[in-house]
């Protein structure tokens, strides 16, 4: 590929950025509360639905990240992505409240994304990923094409490997997390049985940071273990340029753990995808929302429109 650095300057590329956000946000005091709700055949999760504003409002489904939860990676931006659209959100595999499964597998990911909206009555959701959630929501319109309305795509990335020194850690890494998946399935186990039935949805004033360590603590270590490993082995090249739905693309721009220019190369992969730019770190959904979530908007707003 040329170098993509040189191409967010282009119309094609057409970036576009948000507006500054309220800071109401980090006065919050709680959260919406879920339910766990049973996938036929696959096991039971923690499944938050949020009505929108109207009956037949779009429905956004949130993926979230690798080593945290669905409300801990998307709660910034709840409220004002509810103001327009249905939302639902869950916690994924070997995360949080997730399905409970012996191995932690990115083609199971993407079939709980289905099962799910299947759950809620939903036939095709816009599938917002961040980070990991971001290759599954990629996966998911890849194998369910006729399920996926819509993709908003942030912070994540369509391979892992590349350079030599990617290559070397990846595989590395691989071959020591095999030789204890036994092993972090039954720590991965140990972890959520201590886990209360639900998640805490409400917290004292000015403790919502008790809030989410809770919610950052509910996955274990040997989980995300092995998930880093699975994840490594990921690749779309092949079959990202065949995706049809609309898509937008939130690039952060100061992202250290995912490469700009493989984010950019993921963007200009996929016909028609439009692109948004948040000056912003890999942790912006939660630590950066005030330069995230009215990019993260004006993306999935985008989609609504193409749809």
């Amino acid at each position: 590929m040329t170098n993509p650095s040189s191409d967010l300057t282009t119309p094609a590329a057409a970036p576009r950025r948000g507006r500054q956000l309220s800071p109401r946000i980090s006065r919050l005091t709680e959260v919406p509360q879920g339910a766990m709700v049973e996938l036929p055949g696959r096991g039971s999760t923690y499944v938050v639905d949020l009505p929108g504003p109207v009956a037949d409002s779009p429905t956004v489904l949130l993926l979230h990240g690798m080593a945290t939860t669905a409300m801990l990676n998307w709660f910034p931006c709840l409220r004002e992505l509810n103001e327009r659209y249905r939302v639902v959100l869950f916690d994924q595999r070997w995360h949080g409240h997730g399905i409970r499964s012996e191995r932690f597998d990115l083609d199971d990911l993407a079939d709980d994304v289905v099962a799910v909206a299947d759950a809620v009555g939903v036939e095709r959701p816009i599938l917002a990923g961040y980070s990991m959630g971001g290759v599954v929501a990629q996966l998911t319109a890849h194998r369910h094409p006729d399920r996926v309305g819509g993709l908003v795509l942030a912070a994540t990335t369509y391979r892992f490997q590349e350079k030599w020194r990617e290559r070397a850690f990846h595989r590395g890494w691989s071959a020591t997390a095999t030789l204890f998946s036994e092993w972090s399935f039954r720590r991965a186990e140990l972890r959520r049985d201590k886990l209360p039935t639900l998640p805490e949805s409400s917290w004292p004033v000015g403790r919502m940071d008790r809030w989410a360590m809770a919610e950052l603590r509910a996955t274990s270590g040997w989980a995300l273990a092995q998930a880093l490993a699975v994840l490594g082995r990921f690749d779309a090249s092949e079959w990202l340029p065949a995706l049809k739905v609309p898509t937008a693309v939130v690039i952060t721009t100061r992202d250290r753990a995912l490469p700009v220019f493989r984010q950019l190369e993921m963007a200009k992969a996929i016909p028609g995808a439009e692109i948004f730019l948040a000056k912003a770190g890999h942790a912006a959904c939660a630590l950066e929302a005030d330069v995230f979530v009215p990019v993260f908007l004006e993306a999935v707003q985008s989609v609504v429109d193409r749809v």
